[in-house]
């Protein structure tokens, strides 16, 4: 797998249809940045890092009774096609009741924390 993002999203993705409590992926630098800015939007409950055999990430997902957190996950930014945004093009997603996470110079982080610094970066990916 080339794209660990886009795999990670699809596993949130499908974990969430199918209802289930958690989900294991391989763990990077990068996804555990993702994984901690979703947990500090209730997008998640909680990520943690085991030191299985390889390190692996364990997501624990978020529901409210039986509804999902995330209704809609999806990649912006693409190995073949890389989106930038300025911090002054940021606009909010789904009139701010989504966020987009990017990689910036300052880490990775949501795009209203960017537009609150004035910094851009690349646009990873949009949940609401």
């Amino acid at each position: 797998m080339n794209d660990k993002v886009s795999d990670m999203i699809t596993r949130i993705r499908n974990a969430y249809l199918a209802h289930k409590a958690e989900v294991l992926m391989p763990s990077t630098k990068l996804l555990a940045s993702i994984a901690k800015v979703l947990v500090e939007e209730k997008y998640l409950k909680s990520s943690e890092l085991l030191e299985s055999p390889k390190p692996t990430l364990k997501l624990v997902l978020n529901y409210a009774g039986n509804m999902a957190a995330v209704s809609k996950l999806r990649r912006v930014s693409k190995p073949g096609s890389r989106i930038y945004k300025k911090g002054r093009e940021l606009k909010p997603i789904l009139s701010g009741m989504g966020i987009a996470i990017l990689s910036t110079s300052k880490g990775i982080m949501t795009d209203r924390t960017a537009r609150r610094e004035k910094i851009g970066g690349e646009v990873l990916t949009e949940l609401w």
